[in-house]
């Protein structure tokens, strides 16, 4: 996914404010992430669980993420799809309930991380952690479709 981003930074990366802001928030994300999951680089030598604050804390930054997403960066996708033809807007039309799929596993593992009222929810993180990290390396994706007609029409 790291890799990924840096394409993605490479491409799009100070075409736009919105874009390499979001791109930004994305890079934050993903290695609170990984932090969270013991990938690398980010592994650590003692199999421990990471503190109840810091997942809490990855699902706030979570939840702005997608936050921004469907509030900021895809109404201004769709209004340059609207203005760009048919093309663009069948492709707006098919990605964002791709996108917004994610929205509820994101959502989901948000509630049980920050609603838990006991730490022994941790025990099922790496479970929950590879559904997410699958799902939001799909939903990156898509975004990245959706950054590319941004990028098109707003650079």
């Amino acid at each position: 996914m790291l890799s990924k981003l840096e394409q993605a930074e490479q491409r799009w990366g100070g075409a736009n404010q919105l874009i390499d802001q979001w791109l930004s928030h994305r890079r934050s994300l993903l290695i609170q992430y990984f932090k969270l999951a013991g990938l690398p680089p980010y592994e650590t030598e003692e199999q421990s669980l990471p503190s109840f604050d810091n997942v809490k804390e990855f699902c706030n930054a979570l939840v702005d993420y997608v936050s921004e997403g469907h509030f900021e960066v895809y109404d201004q996708v769709v209004s340059a799809c609207e203005k760009h033809g048919p093309n663009s807007q069948e492709l707006a039309r098919q990605l964002l309930p791709k996108i917004s799929s994610s929205t509820d596993i994101v959502l989901d593992f948000s509630d049980k991380y920050t609603q838990a009222t006991s730490e022994n929810v941790l025990l099922e993180l790496d479970d929950d952690l590879s559904r997410l990290g699958s799902s939001i390396e799909n939903r990156f994706g898509y975004e990245d479709e959706l950054l590319e007609v941004l990028h098109e029409y707003h650079s």
